[in-house]
Order: structure tokens, then sequence, then C-alpha cells
């Protein structure tokens, strides 16, 4: 059975974008989880950007919806904007930081670059994509 994924796409007053480094495996991500019962999927991005880096944002806009099939599950990208907070580390995040779009960090979730485009393009409507390929697990293994 599918697990609802939510991603938070989190834009700075700048134009950037915050994200997460992991320290299993040791790759920047977007803050992010699933979608736990009884939860909407907006709900479920504040609150694990909340537990992940410490922020309280509000959610602008969905911003694309991601197909992982068949090695995946699917996933909702929203587009949020700071409401209260400044980053701050977790059991989750080793490190945070801001990045320009067109300079992401080269050890990043490999579908992650395509879904900041999508929510930092132009155009309020979502896309729809497919993202097929191996679990960030499997790429990126446990030492």
């Amino acid at each position: 059975m599918a697990v609802l994924g939510v991603n938070a796409v989190i834009l700075g007053s700048d134009g950037r974008v915050l994200l997460a480094l992991r320290d299993r495996p040791p790759i920047w991500n977007l803050p992010g989880g699933s979608v736990e019962p009884g939860e909407t999927p907006w709900d479920a991005a504040v609150r694990e950007v909340r537990e992940e880096v410490g922020l309280d944002v509000a959610v602008d806009r969905l911003a694309g919806v991601y197909d992982r099939s068949p090695d995946g599950d699917p996933v909702l990208v929203f587009a949020c904007r700071v409401f209260s907070g400044e980053p701050a580390t977790s059991a989750e995040a080793v490190r945070v930081d801001w990045f320009d779009p067109s300079d992401l960090p080269s050890a990043i979730n490999p579908y992650q670059p395509q879904r900041i485009a999508d929510a930092v393009g132009a155009g309020p409507a979502a896309v729809l994509r497919h993202q097929p390929g191996p679990a960030v697990r499997e790429l990126y293994p446990d030492p």
C-alpha cells in the first residue's frame, strides 16, 4: 500500500530555498515526510517543517504531484513561506542552509531539483510528473 509523502519548498524573501542535510543518507533534502492518518497533506508539510528545521511555515500552494511508481510512493510538493522562527538543526537535519535554486548542492536527493524548479517556476498550476527510479536509500545505502 502506498504511503503519501510531502515535501516543502520553503522560499526565502531573497528567492533562495531551504534545504536540510540528513546524516543518513548524508544528502541535502527538502523538509518533508509521510502524511499521518487523519492529517491533511498540507498540515503534514507544516508539521514536518516544524519538526525538521524548527520553522512555522504557511503553505502558499500545491506546486506538484509526483508519481514514483513502481519503486516509490507518491509525493505532494507544497510551495511555502516562513511565518515565524529561524532555521535550526534537529535529529533529522544535522545542518540547514539556504541555496539559490540554480546552484543546488551536488549531494542532493536526485528527485528534488526538479521539484524545486517546479515550485519556484512561474505559474499557479501544480505540475504532474512521473519520477521513476530507485529509492533514495538504495542510491545512498548506509555504510
